[in-house]
């Protein structure tokens, strides 16, 4: 196993100094993901109106967006955002949610990677695509495994020159040259909408944090997540009981069990 110290001292970092984080998510996560940031310890603002997303985050520590709940207007404000962080300094995030179910998803994730993102997060489906590859996603869902987009996963990184990182039973997260594999989690995760959308806005944490380190960074985010998650699921008894068990363990972790507890290894 690798890098649970340098895991736990970035969440310990991040308790103590909150970041302000600039969330540009979809409707059906606004509220999960704002309740997972504060009870991790972060600092959510989910401003995505194109009158003020760009001057937002030039103010943020980070920014994250999510195509979920795509519009015209939104894409505008998600656009003048990114290139407002990338002026600033700001690391960015990009979840590109389903991008390939429609010609108005692809135009905009292209634009949006034009931009630069710090990070790239997604199912295993989304990224294989992202790619260039075939998946068998459906809408939101992935039908691929995580292994299937380990070596997508390489390729985007090394051609964006950003950290990827492909969600699902084991996490895989690389910058083109390291990768890590992160285990944990519950089966009961895929059942309750929206945790991975706010996974993403918790990666923005972690990277606004540690923002020269942003591999090192995405992968405590991860298993900041998963182990949360293994630890709702023990107790758990579905769905509905787990989402809120995930978010009290999310809000009594802390760095020390991180250090003992996370599977973060070598991949």
């Amino acid at each position: 196993m690798q890098d649970q110290t340098t895991a736990g001292t970035l969440f310990g970092a991040m308790r103590a100094n909150p970041p302000l984080v600039q969330c540009i998510t979809n409707f059906v996560a606004m509220n999960i993901a704002a309740n997972v940031m504060l009870a991790a310890g972060a600092s959510p603002a989910m401003v995505h109106a194109e009158e003020e997303a760009a001057e937002f985050a030039a103010i943020s520590a980070a920014l994250t967006i999510n195509i979920g709940t795509l519009s015209a207007e939104w894409l505008v404000g998600m656009l003048s955002a990114a290139q407002s962080a990338r002026q600033a300094g700001r690391p960015w995030v990009l979840d590109p949610v389903a991008h390939y179910a429609t010609a108005f998803r692809r135009r905009a994730v292209a634009q949006l990677l034009d931009l630069q993102p710090t990070v790239i997060r997604g199912n295993a489906s989304e990224i294989i695509a992202l790619a260039g590859g075939v998946s068998r996603g459906q809408g939101v869902d992935s039908r691929d495994p995580v292994e299937l987009a380990e070596q997508s996963a390489r390729q985007l990184a090394e051609r964006h020159g950003c950290v990827v990182a492909v969600t699902g039973v084991t996490d895989f997260v690389t910058d083109g040259h390291k990768a890590r594999r992160i285990e944990g989690g519950s089966p009961l995760m895929p059942q309750v909408t929206a945790l991975g959308c706010s996974l993403t806005c918790l990666v923005g944490a972690f990277v606004a944090t540690a923002p020269d380190n942003p591999f090192d960074a995405t992968a405590a985010a991860l298993a900041v997540f998963a182990l949360a998650g293994e630890q709702a699921g023990t107790v758990a008894d579905g769905p509905g009981s787990f989402s809120w068990r995930f978010l009290d363990a999310l809000a009594a972790l802390d760095a020390e069990a991180l250090t003992a507890k996370a599977r973060i290894m070598l991949a």
